[in-house]
């Protein structure tokens, strides 16, 4: 036979039931906020990737295992103790190592007509795999009809995996690509970095010959550890940067 007590103590959870439904609600709410927040952030960078050409990595696709770049295997197995044994260096830390790479389209004929730019950007996101960013004027000069801050070409920084791996396609695919290549220049910048020019953009082998709208030139800079040029060209020489002899 229930009691008073008892009867009371069932009233007390059936009160309590409906007020712990009602605080779970703004918890479900914030988790599926968040969850509609992420399906169109993914969704947004999905887009951007489809008008630059190429499928921007998501959260998702970067969860995989990562496999490492072959020549950045190679560095570290046979470039840097063949550098530290040629320069005598008594610590590994000071081995010449690559830091970043740097591509830059200067488009002086955007200022008229400003569709080239798209197709220069286009161009840009294929070869390296990541968006470029415009570069914008810094002054104004009246001769050539340019204000400050107007967009006058693009550019992309390149680290890590896909330094390494575009520093590959371009030495082992690309530079061989080239009509009459005899080499590359040796001259480097005196502080041991080293930059290259390219005269078209048809010598990578992302790019389609048959929608190219434009041939067009860009600098490739290698930036470096090395404290000189010595130990520039030998750390690029190593890594196969077909110098002129």
């Amino acid at each position: 036979m229930a009691t008073k007590k008892d009867e009371g103590k069932a009233e007390a959870q059936k009160a309590a039931k409906p007020a712990g439904d009602a605080a779970a609600q703004p918890d479900k709410a914030r988790t599926d906020k968040a969850k509609a927040d992420k399906a169109k952030g993914e969704a947004k960078r999905k887009k951007a990737g489809a008008d630059t050409g190429f499928q921007i990595a998501t959260a998702e696709d970067l969860k995989g295992p990562r496999k490492e770049p072959r020549l950045r295997t190679f560095y570290r197995k046979e470039v840097a103790p063949n550098l530290q044994k040629e320069f005598q260096l008594s610590n590994p830390m000071q081995v010449p190592r690559l830091q970043k790479i740097v591509l830059n389209m200067g488009l002086g004929e955007a200022v008229r007509d400003p569709k080239i730019l798209e197709g220069a950007v286009v161009d840009l996101a294929k070869i390296t795999g990541q968006k470029p960013i415009l570069t914008m004027a810094k002054k104004s000069i009246a001769t050539y009809k340019l204000r400050e801050g107007m967009p006058i070409g693009c550019t992309v920084t390149l680290r890590r995996e896909r330094m390494w791996e575009f520093l590959d396609r371009l030495v082992n695919i690309a530079l061989p690509r080239v009509r009459d290549f005899r080499g590359v220049a040796a001259k480097m910048d005196g502080r041991g970095n080293y930059s290259l020019g390219l005269k078209e953009q048809i010598i990578f082998t992302e790019i389609d010959y048959d929608r190219v709208d434009k041939l067009r030139g860009m600098n490739i800079s290698f930036v470096t550890t090395a404290p000189n040029d010595e130990q520039c060209k030998s750390l690029l020489a190593h890594l196969g940067m077909p110098f002129r002899k």
